[in-house]
């Protein structure tokens, strides 16, 4: 059994940065590639950045592009989103996700492993 706990979220002033983490439990060889995604409430969940299982590949969505970076420490079984110059629009609550592959997929039916997900404000 794999669990995956992320902490980082809160409220933060328009232009500000959070750094999320991910905490990887259990069978951490049953998680390889990582990723992030976010969604709010009545909408689809949706693909924000993933990172290969050696951190050595990164895909991140365009409208993140320049301000969310991705990256893991896998000697502590972490995987993190630092994410500056946040809008508004940010606001959602964001979810690590893991499956067994090397690379990411921007799909979120390809990830077999999931966190409870953060919540991340934005205010104006």
């Amino acid at each position: 059994q794999v669990t995956l706990v992320e902490s980082g979220g809160g409220l933060v002033q328009a232009g500000g940065s959070l750094r999320l983490s991910c905490a990887i439990s259990g069978r951490t060889d049953y998680v390889a590639a990582m990723a992030w995604f976010r969604q709010s409430a009545g909408k689809e969940r949706e693909f924000v950045s993933g990172i290969s299982y050696n951190g050595g590949y990164t895909d991140v969505a365009e409208s993140v592009k320049g301000r969310f970076f991705v990256s893991r420490d896998n000697a502590k079984n972490e995987a993190y989103l630092e994410m500056d110059i946040l809008r508004t629009e940010d606001t959602d609550i964001y979810y690590c996700a893991g499956n067994a592959r090397h690379y990411p997929s921007q799909s979120e039916e390809d990830y077999t492993n999931w966190g409870q997900g953060t919540q991340v404000t934005v205010s104006s």
